[in-house]
């Protein structure tokens, strides 16, 4: 029997793996964006993550990282997805090493991410993601996302993507946003 990959809170004696774990990941997936800095949300984990409003996995296969995952309250940056008046969270920094993808982890840690939402009275679950990440778009529709809006962008077409968690399709935005980009 092989051993299945264990999945963990972030605990404060994790960051510094966290951080090296993630940081190399996106660098791999999106070299330009490693010129830029450490992100906000990783600059402040323990403040974000651990004692704020954030959320933050990971899974360990022989004591080595090797997926993350993590949500953030959505920030209402982009003014055609307002989502007013609901509790939103915005999916982040999913990765998941070479050697265990297509392994199902990536569904298992979203769906105990989104356990811990529901628990925290999540009503919409946002992400965005790009088609030229490799199967991306495909993985969050089969988690139940559906597309919302595809910017007009021609290098990063960020594909907008929700889950509502509750009755209240009648607020949440539907299947194009002003761009008028169909999905």
């Amino acid at each position: 029997m092989i051993d299945q990959p264990v999945i963990q809170a972030v605990s404060d004696a994790d960051i510094p793996e966290v951080l090296d774990f993630v940081l190399k990941a996106r660098a791999e997936l999106f070299p330009k964006l490693s010129a830029t800095g450490m992100p906000d949300d990783l600059a402040r984990f323990a403040e974000v993550y651990l004692r704020g409003a954030g959320c933050f996995l990971i899974a360990r296969h022989e004591g080595q990282i090797v997926a993350s995952i993590g949500y953030l309250p959505y920030d209402r940056r982009f003014p055609h997805l307002p989502y007013p008046d609901l509790k939103v969270v915005e999916i982040v920094r999913l990765f998941v090493v070479p050697s265990q993808r297509r392994s199902g982890l990536a569904g298992t840690l979203y769906r105990s991410l989104k356990e811990l939402a529901l628990a925290d009275g999540v009503e919409v679950i946002y992400l965005h993601t790009h088609p030229f990440l490799p199967g991306a778009i495909e993985f969050w529709q089969r988690q139940g996302f559906d597309i919302i809006d595809v910017d007009a962008d021609p290098v990063w077409q960020t594909t907008h993507m929700h889950a509502v968690m509750s009755e209240i399709e009648e607020s949440a935005p539907h299947q194009t946003g002003p761009s008028g980009n169909a999905p």
